[in-house]
């Protein structure tokens, strides 16, 4: 079988493909031929050496893959040969808040699904819904689970509720559909006109270019009648923005410290913490629990998440060149045919 293998902080000249033997399930393990895989912003970040959690060298890339059981090992009751499953990027939370003990994480410190053949833990693994593809399976295990964990964790959002979600990256693409079904009112940040047409047409109440209003925080102030709104999804920042939209008692879930405005960004006056009178939380994905609920919804209101472009397997590197370019508008998705 071919896999993908990452040597850090040698950029994309450290991935490489090598051919190895089919590996056979252990007791509780369940091997996926895999079918589609996905690439976003977080697999930059791991093959330029920039992310948080360790790599280690040699391990296969990828986090965010769908595919079919194909033989499973000896006590292995969840899955079946022939259920499509999705991974789960942390196979170790299962539930509950995130803990140190849960943190093993797929493409870092354990080995991820840019493979021909994944061997996972079925504790790892979810079944996908039956009306979507592999490849907008592949799309879900990452940005759709941290958007519903970010949405659902606390008090989610309800008819009357107001959500703002940054940009218009995938995470943010799927706080809005997620939203939307809760009858919730959207506001969208993006920037350009081209985008905001795109994100009006799946259903954003409102969209702020922020090339346009550089103090867009204002302009959602402006929008909620000086109130703010009742939850931020902060995937984008600056995160003192956030606080200035959000309303006294509301939340800014925080998508990760590296996408919130880091490069060059003003340090976050504790003063502002203080006054914005909100939760602020980090969201880190979410556990197995947040992905089978999550699935229940996708499959009740047949939602598809939104495909920007599709690779084969072979073109791995071209993929990760696309995304680097950052023009596109959804999710990244390698097939493998």
């Amino acid at each position: 079988m071919k896999s993908y293998r990452l040597e850090p902080g040698h950029g994309l000249a450290g991935l490489t493909v090598q051919d190895r033997d089919e590996p056979e399930p252990g007791r509780g393990q369940v091997l996926v031929r895999m079918r589609a895989n996905s690439l976003g912003f977080r697999d930059l970040l791991v093959v330029a050496g920039d992310y948080p959690i360790p790599v280690r060298p040699g391990v296969v890339p990828g986090c965010e893959g769908a595919g079919e059981v194909v033989a499973v090992g000896q006590d292995v009751t969840r899955v079946k040969p022939g259920d499509r499953v999705a991974a789960t990027v942390f196979p170790r939370w299962l539930d509950g808040p995130f803990r140190r003990e849960n943190a093993a994480q797929l493409g870092t410190m354990i080995d991820g699904v840019l493979t021909e053949y994944a061997l996972l833990s079925e504790d790892g693994v979810v079944r996908v819904p039956d009306h979507l593809s592999f490849e907008e399976a592949a799309a879900l295990p990452l940005a759709a689970v941290t958007a519903w964990n970010a949405l659902t964790t606390g008090e989610a959002p309800h008819p009357g509720s107001t959500v703002l979600t940054l940009g218009s990256g995938a995470v943010s693409l799927f706080v809005l559909r997620f939203a939307k079904l809760s009858g919730a009112r959207v506001i969208v940040t993006t920037s350009s006109a081209a985008k905001a047409g795109r994100l009006r047409a799946l259903g954003a109440d409102e969209v702020i270019d922020y090339r346009e209003h550089p103090d867009w925080s204002a302009e959602v102030r402006a929008l909620t009648g000086g109130v703010g709104v009742d939850r931020v999804v902060d995937a984008a920042g600056p995160l003192d923005q956030s606080l200035r939209s959000v309303a006294p008692s509301g939340e800014v879930a925080f998508v990760g410290y590296w996408l919130s405005g880091a490069e060059g960004a003003t340090p976050v006056d504790p003063a502002a913490l203080f006054m914005a009178g909100a939760v602020l939380r980090r969201v880190a994905t979410g556990s197995r629990a947040h992905f089978v609920q999550m699935n229940r919804a996708v499959e009740a209101h047949r939602l598809r998440p939104v495909i920007d472009r599709v690779f084969p397997f072979e073109d791995v590197p071209a993929a990760f060149a696309y995304c680097e370019s950052g023009g596109g508008f959804g999710k990244v998705i390698i097939s493998h045919g």
